[in-house]
């Protein structure tokens, strides 16, 4: 069986569907974000930022390697599922929730920028850009490659875009509540059996959880909780579905003198067993850490850490957790996706 990533509100979401046919990708996007950097425990922009970007990385190879950089808009605000890739790998959407304020270089605003890239060029390019909501957060794009979903942060809005081969066309958008209603991500489930959320907190020093719900039960219900330490900021499905990776902050995030500060994240796989997740294994990874990638076979993981400016490589065996190398970028990875099968 293999899951859907994907997410809602604060919430981070993976739900689980039956396995079609089809080949399962092996290249990962990751969206990096040059406007921010952490200083002390405050989001703030750099002087002179570099430019953002999307890095196209070839997860076949080992260790996995860079084969493109394209400079596109990105962000770090919303959930890091603010990437799409096509079921075929033949294209991509990237979403740009900020930007830097033309009135003043030293803050952000929102923005609406959706990218596509054209995965079969050589190398891979930006194909077109489009307007699609304010604070422009989470994609998805549905198993038949025909429809893209955005979710818009500052606007309360889902867009709603037609696709023909590689050609976005805006249908609409449906209305979910006001501008502060903060819808960040949607996910498409054609025969949802399970979610998978993360569940975070006041950022308080919380011990927060990931649950799983029953979405064949009526109503829907949670019916196993984990508790998974601070802010688990991404999560991350396994093609197959046996594991789910989970990427806490643990305080790596916050001023060196909050009480609840660590020198670290931590990524963490669970075991899926049914309906509930028991804890396999942990590795320590950087600072203010963000989205997770699997590779096809569980082999390989990919972990975004933003200070460091770096994707963390991490081996996997079915019982631990690795350090096997790293991706250094021009900009702080904030978003990361693989094609789902």
């Amino acid at each position: 069986m293999h899951r859907h990533m994907g997410g809602v509100g604060a919430l981070s979401l993976a739900a689980l569907m039956s396995l079609a046919s089809g080949a399962s990708g092996e290249l990962a996007l990751s969206a990096n974000d040059g406007k921010a950097v952490l200083i002390d425990g405050v989001n703030a922009v750099p002087a002179n930022p570099p430019a953002d970007s999307v890095t196209v990385i070839d997860l076949n190879a080992t260790p996995p390697k860079v084969i493109a950089e394209i400079a596109a808009p990105a962000s770090v605000i919303g959930p890091p599922s603010s990437v799409a890739i096509a079921r075929d790998e033949s294209f991509a959407l990237v979403t740009g929730a900020s930007k830097i304020d033309p009135a003043d270089p030293k803050k952000t605003v929102p923005d609406d920028k959706l990218t596509v890239i054209d995965l079969k060029a050589s190398p891979p390019k930006v194909s077109a850009q489009l307007q699609a909501g304010q604070g422009a957060a989470g994609v998805s794009i549905n198993r038949a490659g025909t429809l893209a979903l955005v979710a818009h942060r500052s606007e309360g809005t889902v867009s709603v875009f037609s696709i023909a081969g590689h050609t976005l066309t805006p249908v609409g958008k449906i209305k979910l509540g006001d501008d502060k209603s903060g819808p960040s991500h949607v996910a498409i489930t054609p025969d949802g059996k399970i979610a998978v959320v993360a569940n975070i907190g006041t950022g308080s020093g919380d011990a927060d959880t990931v649950s799983v719900i029953d979405i064949e039960a009526k109503p829907a219900r949670v019916v196993h909780t984990v508790t998974v330490g601070q802010t688990p900021e991404g999560i991350a499905l396994s093609p197959d579905g046996a594991f789910l990776a989970v990427g806490v902050a643990n305080g790596s995030n916050k001023a060196k003198n909050n009480p609840f500060f660590n020198d670290y994240g931590l990524v963490k796989v669970l075991s899926v067993k049914g309906n509930e997740l028991v804890p396999l294994t942990e590795a320590k990874v950087g600072h203010w850490c963000q989205g997770l990638a699997w590779s096809k076979g569980n082999r390989t993981l990919l972990a975004q850490c933003m200070v460091e400016k770096e994707i963390m490589v991490l081996s996997f065996d079915g019982k631990e957790l690795k350090p096997a190398g790293s991706i250094k970028l021009n900009a702080g990875p904030a978003g990361i996706r693989t094609a789902e099968p």
